[in-house]
C-alpha cells in the first residue's frame, strides 16, 4: 500500500482507464510546453496537446494560463531563465554584456521553435526583468545615464534577437532546404563572372567560410566596440546591493 506521499506524488488517478494524473502546476506545464515545441514545432502550442502529453484535462490548465498567448510569454520567459543559470556579471561591463548575449543566442538556438514564436515577445516576467536590469547596470557601469542606457540596451537586444531569430529559422528548414542553401556559397556564388559581379567574384573564396556563430560574435563585438567608443569616462564601481 502506498503511503500518503506516494499517493500524493503519483497525482490522482483518472476517470480513464486508472491513468495517473499528475499535479498541475505552472512549472510542469511550461516545461511540458518546452518539451513539446522542441519535438514538434509552434503547431503542438495547444492546450489540448499539452493537457493529452500531460495526461491532464486540457481544461485544467486554464486554472493556472488564461490563454495561449499566456503560456507562450511563460515559455519564452523559462528560456531567458535557462540563459541566465550560473550567471555571475563581470567588472569589466563588455564581458558582461557579451556572456550575457552569448548565452541568450545560445539558448535560442538550443531551442528555435519556441525562438520562432518567443522572440519578438515582451515577457513582462521575472527573467526578462532581470535580464533587462543587468544589462541596464553594465550600461551605467560604462557611464551611460538612464536616458542614453535604454537606446544601446534596445540596439543591442533587437540585434541580439533578429540573429536569434533568423538563426532559428534555419534551424526549423528541413534537412534537405538547409543543404540547398549552404551549398549556395560554394556553387551559385562561386562561379559568378567577374564581368558582371566584380567584387562578389572577388570575395567569393572568402563567403563560404563565414560560419554563422563566428559571425554572431563578431557582430557582437562590433556593437561592443562602438558602444564602449560613445561611451562616457569610466564611471565609478556601483556599489554592491548588500553594502
Amino acid at each position: 500500500m502506498a503511503s500518503r506521499a506516494d499517493k500524493g506524488a503519483a497525482g490522482t488517478k483518472g476517470s480513464g482507464g486508472g491513468r495517473p494524473r499528475p499535479s498541475l502546476s505552472p512549472r510542469l506545464i511550461v516545461e511540458a510546453c518546452l518539451e513539446l515545441l522542441d519535438a514538434e514545432g509552434g503547431d503542438a502550442l495547444t492546450f489540448r496537446r499539452i493537457g493529452t502529453h500531460l495526461g491532464a484535462d486540457p481544461t485544467a490548465l486554464y486554472r493556472h494560463f488564461r490563454n495561449k498567448d499566456e503560456l507562450l510569454l511563460a515559455v519564452a520567459d523559462r528560456l531567458l531563465e535557462e540563459s541566465l543559470e550560473g550567471f555571475e556579471p563581470s567588472d569589466d561591463w563588455r564581458d558582461t554584456l557579451r556572456e550575457l548575449f552569448v548565452r541568450s543566442h545560445r539558448v535560442y538556438l538550443a531551442h528555435p521553435h519556441v525562438a520562432v514564436l518567443a522572440t519578438a515577445r515582451i515577457t513582462r516576467r521575472p527573467a526578462e526583468m532581470r535580464v533587462i536590469d543587468m544589462i541596464l547596470g553594465a550600461l551605467a557601469d560604462a557611464g551611460f545615464p538612464p536616458d542614453e542606457a535604454v537606446h544601446h540596451y534596445r540596439a543591442l537586444v533587437d540585434t541580439m534577437l533578429a540573429w536569434s531569430c533568423m538563426g532559428a529559422t534555419y534551424i526549423a528548414l528541413d534537412a534537405d532546404t538547409r543543404h540547398k542553401d549552404e551549398s549556395a556559397w560554394t556553387g551559385v556564388y562561386a562561379t559568378a563572372p567577374a564581368t558582371t559581379h566584380p567584387h562578389l567574384a572577388a570575395a567569393a573564396p572568402y563567403l563560404a567560410a563565414v560560419d554563422d556563430e563566428g559571425n554572431f560574435h563578431f557582430a557582437l563585438d562590433l556593437m561592443l566596440e562602438a558602444i564602449a567608443n560613445r561611451a562616457p569616462s569610466s564611471a565609478p564601481p556601483r556599489p554592491a546591493a548588500d553594502e
